[in-house]
């Protein structure tokens, strides 16, 4: 996907001057358009909502629903003077006590999920994931409807570590979620 043309490198400040529902990111002094979401896309990225932010999204206790986690979908995040949406967002109320209500959030989140679009394939694959880590990010999900798959991905010092790939028809325990079990077909958006 084509970036916003710009005679300098963009800001922060053009970033946030951006209205609210462009979609857009500042990657590396780029405003970067988020692909508009399919339905497949939309799917797998309520799908994975549900089934993580049902048992997760709340205050902290419960055999089958152990909480502890704000999450959320499409949010402004700042992490080290870039700007992303990702397509679902969490903090540990351990880490986050109040949720964070600021546009952008600046607090780093522990858990950042993607949901691979085509035209944005190497964004989410290659850029994002190299800044993620280097803001720190604990836990970075990949969700690739081509590959019909999940990628785990937990923070090292050099770099993300691979620590699970499961493919649709496996169910798996993904940290940091693995309390719970978890069908990689459901958080594509299937059946």
């Amino acid at each position: 996907m084509p970036t916003v043309p710009s005679a300098h490198p963009a800001t922060v400040a053009d970033w946030l001057a951006q209205p609210e529902d462009a979609r857009i990111e500042l990657i590396d002094g780029e405003l970067i358009p988020k692909a508009a979401p399919t339905f497949e896309h939309g799917q797998a990225q309520l799908a994975t909502g549900v089934a993580i932010g049902g048992p997760f999204g709340r205050k902290p206790g419960g055999p089958d629903a152990p909480g502890g986690w704000w999450l959320a979908s499409e949010v402004d995040v700042l992490l080290d003077g870039r700007g992303y949406r990702p397509d679902l967002a969490g903090w540990r109320r351990d880490h986050v006590p109040v949720m964070p209500r600021e546009r952008p959030v600046i607090v780093r989140p522990d858990w950042l999920c993607e949901i691979v679009s085509e035209s944005n394939r190497a964004t989410d694959t290659i850029k994002k994931l190299r800044r993620y880590h280097q803001a720190g990010v604990p836990h970075y999900w990949i969700l690739d409807h081509s590959a019909r798959a999940l990628t785990v991905y937990r923070h090292h010092a050099d770099g993300y570590v691979t620590v699970l790939a499961a493919e649709a028809g496996e169910r798996v325990r993904a940290e940091p979620f693995d309390a719970i079990e978890l069908d990689v077909a459901v958080l594509l958006g299937g059946d």
